[in-house]
């Protein structure tokens, strides 16, 4: 990634990131919103079986799978960093507000 100033008709900071960093940063971040969409619909779906006894332990099937998936978006994210790190080196760190 380079940066660089333009004039006062340009924008002011103008970002140059490397291809392949960009499909990196697409694809984890798309890995990141079906994950949490993910978790969205396995906590609705589990908290409409609760309201039925006979489907309680399938509800509770799928808190848990939901809670599993929380445990994958650190996961996620560690990932993308790691590869990003090992394409573009040199390159300043990510802020927190990153999906």
């Amino acid at each position: 990634m380079t940066t660089s100033r333009g004039s006062a008709d340009d924008h002011p900071l103008i970002l140059h990131f490397g291809h392949e960093e960009l499909v990196v940063r697409r694809r984890y971040e798309v890995a990141s919103i079906i994950n949490d969409f993910l978790i969205a619909l396995w906590f609705v779906v589990g908290s409409v079986f609760f309201l039925f006894d006979s489907l309680a332990t399938a509800g509770t099937v799928l808190f848990l799978l939901g809670s599993l998936q929380f445990a994958a978006r650190p996961a996620i994210r560690l990932r993308r960093r790691l590869h990003l790190r090992r394409i573009s080196a040199g390159t300043p760190a990510e802020t927190a507000a990153d999906f």
